[in-house]
């Protein structure tokens, strides 16, 4: 965060003031951890802070301290377009196009008072007064660690904290695996072990639960994985009926594009997962080395994310989504194999 960045929040926040704390439509681990860590520490400052989501969030996460104050825009609209309205400062977390947050946006555009975004994606829109936008962090969670460390706020990071900040790390950098983790995403996760994460505990909670239903929607998955050798890309798809089936539930197919990207000569890995309520299929896009599947979800797909891990939609129904996938992978070939 730069020294201009850092006096302009210092200044939005000089008295206590009402903040709300804003995270992305479909919230993963990040947004929640990441949310909850900064509302937790701009309220031991004296603020009063609200949490809000667009929408639900998957069971796995609803343990983490706070979780039971977030509002949603889907079941408490007039609360959140109240505490909108009311608010003096708006925070928006692990996004940086309003457009994230679904039908949210409309209450969201609606306000005067300023923004501040701390995020970790690429082409960041200009709605806010202070950005603190850094495409290297491994996730938001880390970057509010520093953002409270330039706000000289280290030693009043407590247990809580320290356990909704490691939430949101681990979980977006594939429990520190992926290429963003840096010697110093592993010195903040110290820091907040000895802040009182317990990081063994915090994995069981995120990672142990699976449900029988969810264990066996990820075998459909599997069954239902394609391999096209030709440009070192697999893919997966699961229907409606597959997922209706299943009991599925919010969060069921989180980390099953992996599987995909974990076959050996693999590069590029995608999922598609019809949502007949919503008249779409998603997509997720997940890729090894220098392909970028931000661009290619940019491009094709309405979406974007990171160069590695990124995020889609189209109108088309299932097997036409994935039919018109494959039909424009050929001017990708000699890039899915630039490092073969």
């Amino acid at each position: 965060m730069n020294k201009d960045t850092l006096e302009t929040v210092k200044t939005l926040l000089n008295q206590p003031k009402k903040v709300v704390v804003v995270g992305h439509k479909n919230p993963d681990g990040d947004a929640v951890g990441s949310c909850l860590g900064l509302a937790y520490f701009l309220k031991g400052r004296g603020h009063d802070t609200q949490v809000i989501m667009p929408n639900d969030f998957p069971e796995f996460l609803k343990w983490i301290p706070g979780c039971a104050d977030i509002l949603t825009f889907d079941r408490h609209q007039k609360q959140v377009t109240q505490a909108i309205e009311e608010a003096a400062l708006i925070f928006t977390l692990d996004f940086n196009a309003l457009n994230r947050t679904g039908d949210l946006a409309e209450v969201l555009e609606k306000a005067t008072v300023p923004f501040v975004m701390i995020d970790h994606h690429q082409q960041p829109d200009d709605y806010a007064v202070a950005v603190y936008s850094d495409v290297s962090m491994s996730s938001t969670a880390q970057m509010v660690f520093h953002f409270i460390e330039g706000l000289d706020g280290v030693n009043e990071i407590s247990h809580e904290i320290a356990t909704q900040l490691y939430v949101g790390i681990m979980t977006d950098t594939g429990s520190f695996r992926f290429p963003a983790t840096t010697a110093t995403t592993h010195k903040v996760i110290a820091s907040l072990i000895e802040k009182g994460a317990q990081n063994s505990i915090i994995h069981q909670n995120i990672y142990d639960t699976n449900s029988q239903d969810r264990l066996k929607l990820l075998g459909v998955a599997l069954n239902n994985l394609h391999v096209l050798p030709e440009y070192r890309t697999a893919y997966i798809s699961l229907s409606q009926k597959d997922l209706d089936d299943h009991n599925f539930k919010k969060g069921d197919t989180e980390g099953f594009v992996n599987y995909a990207l974990s076959l050996k000569g693999v590069v590029f890995a995608v999922i598609f997962i019809e949502n007949r309520q919503e008249s779409i299929t998603k997509i997720s896009f997940r890729s090894k080395g220098s392909f970028s599947v931000n661009e290619f979800a940019r491009t094709h797909f309405n979406g974007g994310g990171h160069t590695n891990a990124a995020g889609g939609r189209t109108e088309m129904p299932l097997q036409k989504a994935v039919t018109h996938f494959i039909s424009i992978l050929p001017p990708y070939k000699n890039a899915l194999n630039h490092d073969a």
